[in-house]
């Protein structure tokens, strides 16, 4: 089998790309390299690498050529600085992804095709309340949390309890709430459109909170566990927004790169499948900051600083049920295992 990887030279497209060739698979990667000082070290030289941008004209249609399967990994990732990044995540991820389908259409392609998807299309995760049940609270507000009071509330009309969190599944409404999500919401749209007129598969993998080595250092748009990483390795304490208390499910990228192969080849009988990924062992922001302090050679204890970001999210945990029982997904990795290898990966530039 003959797999394009977009985005392969990435964190989490480079060990998709490990994953595949160490079942046997061709592999061809097609990356900007803009976040890289060049072809990175640990990108496998057995790739057939074309360094281009996928938004551009053409590039897609080259790309495609005489592959089996598509593993769409190529996006702009994180909440970004603010709303002045839209044009750069429209560019990267709507149009990047039409530019994809448009040659996959015109190529009469009809192999299967996994997109690399996110948690943050739900919004703000799953929420009970004793009286009312499930419910949405709508999204926080400068006034709630400049008072520090962090957590919704049920929305129901004079009910002002403290919604508690659940696991969220692939049925519950999407709600994205920053420019980022917006774009990983409109690219599963794409992807289910192309797939229904295809004849084909697409499946959407969201991704929960993604972490390993490989991921970037010193940048606003990585994850926080990079960033606490990051402010380790610079010799500073992890600054802990918010309380702490903000609730995740953190995946290694290795069990992620094995849901991208399970994806590829699980037989699936619908058009366009979504499936969370995740460990299924949620734990606090403040959980990670502790367990990178404490696993690292520096003697730092988190700092909780109460700030916060308008386009952050309360609790988000995810049931990871969906992936186990449609593409055989189930997470191998120990949360304090991981972590405790992190704090000691080599991150990239």
């Amino acid at each position: 089998m003959r797999v394009l990887v977009t985005g392969g030279a990435g964190f989490i497209g480079s060990h998709v790309v490990d994953e595949l060739l160490g079942g046997g698979a061709d592999v061809r990667v097609v990356d900007n390299l803009v976040a890289h000082a060049g072809v990175p070290d640990y990108l496998d030289p057995a790739v057939d690498l074309m360094v281009a941008d996928l938004a551009a004209p053409g590039v897609a249609e080259e790309a495609v050529t005489g592959v089996d399967a598509v593993c769409h990994q190529a996006a702009k990732v994180g909440l970004g600085v603010d709303f002045g990044d839209v044009g750069g995540y429209v560019t990267d991820n709507d149009l990047g992804t039409a530019r994809l389908l448009e040659a996959l259409w015109r190529r009469s392609f009809t192999g299967r095709l996994v997109l690399a998807s996110s948690m943050v299309v739900y919004g703000e995760g799953r929420y009970r309340c004793a009286e009312h049940g499930d419910v949405r609270p709508g999204p926080r507000t400068e006034v709630d949390l400049a008072a520090g009071r962090f957590d919704p509330v049920c929305p129901a009309e004079g009910c002002a309890e403290r919604a508690s969190w659940a696991t969220i599944d692939e049925t519950a409404p999407v709600d994205p709430r920053n420019v980022y999500a917006a774009t990983k919401l409109h690219q599963e749209h794409l992807c289910a459109l192309w797939a229904r007129e295809a004849g084909t598969t697409a499946v959407a993998l969201r991704y929960h909170n993604v972490y390993g080595p490989r991921m970037p250092r010193d940048t606003p748009y990585a994850g926080v566990a990079s960033i606490f990483r990051s402010a380790l390795a610079g010799g500073r304490a992890p600054e802990v927004y918010e309380d702490g208390g903000q609730t995740r499910d953190f995946v290694h990228v290795t069990d992620v790169a094995r849901a991208n192969v399970l994806a590829l080849t699980a037989p699936v009988h619908a058009a366009f499948l979504a499936c969370n990924i995740a460990s299924g062992s949620p734990h606090t922001v403040g959980d990670l900051a502790r367990a990178l302090a404490g696993a690292g050679r520096a003697n730092l204890e988190p700092v909780v600083t109460g700030k916060w970001r308008l386009g952050d999210v309360r609790h988000i945990v995810a049931s990871p049920a969906r992936a186990a029982d449609t593409i055989g997904f189930v997470a191998e990795v120990d949360f304090a295992v991981g972590m405790a290898e992190f704090a000691h990966a080599v991150q990239r530039s």
